[in-house]
């Protein structure tokens, strides 16, 4: 089964092509870094714009890559929640025009569903069920995935996501955007040790995360050095927050593993790209005998190759929509209703 798919919930305008699930044909991605850079951050209305721009042409570059054309297709699956809601009626928007215009049945697919199935392509041989920790600019989630469509939530942030509050800490020691990225690259020869950052926890809810006063802690860290005049190395600061932030990721996936009986682990989401996280969830499943799937590098961010694979999956299980089809900002990713 080949499917179209269609991403533009952010700032990346994506389209692709995927076969059974865990093959792609094709994967185009129309990034919008260099217009968003100067704001230090996604700018909505500018990104809705954007993604108008590009959707048609990013589709059409996608099925000549796959050497296909609309009507070779078996269904069309489009990104409908969550993200920003301009940016996704972009894509849910065109998909059901093209949907429509086709006659090819519509997929609506979850976010977060999508880069969890990320790792269906990066390893083919990967089944449910596991224990999933995803984690992004908007969203921290540690899951179990009994199924390719059914999902259990064992935790997740209160306030901030981890990924957003590296993107604000890099924003306030001056890197530029997209933050976390370059905060990962700023902080490769830093001292972990350098500075002390608490270790945040929810009382009650051994698995549930609160970022937001880490990220309140660095800033106000930052802030002391400029009313004093004073410097501070980047790299150490950078460095000694990314323990922080990846301990406590960390230490709560481990945790849920052992209390539910979990021996594959998946990392999946923007934040999955992180070097200091990869490398200690590497040794975790390393020290405990658990298997460890990560996507590739190329499919941690937002792209249309991972809605394709859940797409299919979607598909296969019946969940298909019509012309009513609308885009959510928010949506669980245990309950999706379109």
């Amino acid at each position: 089964m080949k499917i179209l798919a269609i991403e533009s919930s952010c700032d990346e305008t994506a389209a692709a092509v995927v076969e059974d699930g865990r093959i792609v044909l094709s994967n185009v991605v129309a990034s919008q870094v260099d217009e968003h850079i100067i704001y230090g951050g996604v700018v909505p209305e500018i990104a809705s714009r954007m993604h108008a721009e590009a959707i048609s042409g990013v589709t059409r570059q996608a099925l000549e890559e796959a050497g296909c054309g609309i009507g070779d297709v078996d269904a069309i699956a489009v990104t409908y929640a969550p993200g920003l809601i301009g940016a996704l009626l972009v894509g849910v928007n065109f998909a059901k025009g093209l949907s429509f215009s086709s006659g090819k049945p519509l997929v609506p697919v979850h976010h977060l569903r999508s880069h969890v199935a990320s790792n269906y392509i990066s390893h083919p041989d990967l089944k449910p069920p596991f224990l999933a920790l995803v984690v992004s600019g908007g969203h921290t989630h540690i899951i179990e995935v009994n199924d390719y469509t059914s999902y259990k939530i064992i935790g997740k942030t209160m306030d901030d996501a981890a990924g957003e509050v590296m993107d604000k800490a890099a924003r306030t020691m001056g890197l530029p955007y997209p933050g976390g990225l370059n905060l990962d690259k700023a902080a490769a020869d830093g001292d972990r040790t350098a500075f002390k950052f608490p270790n945040p926890r929810v009382d009650g809810r051994p698995y549930d995360f609160s970022f937001s006063g880490l990220k309140t802690s660095v800033i106000n860290t930052i802030h002391k050095f400029d009313q004093k005049g004073e410097t501070y190395s980047v790299p150490d600061l950078g460095a000694s927050f990314i323990e922080a932030v990846t301990n406590c990721l960390c230490q709560k996936v481990e945790m849920a593993a052992k209390e539910f009986g979990h021996k594959k682990i998946v990392l999946a989401g923007g934040v999955s790209a992180n070097s200091v996280l990869r490398a200690k969830m590497q040794k975790i499943c390393s020290d405990s005998g658990w298997e460890l799937y990560m996507p590739e590098l190329k499919y941690c961010g937002d792209n249309a190759a991972m809605v394709g694979s859940q797409g299919y999956f979607e598909a296969l299980g019946g969940s298909f929509a019509d012309a009513s089809l609308n885009a959510y900002a928010t949506m669980p990713i245990d309950n999706c209703t379109f």
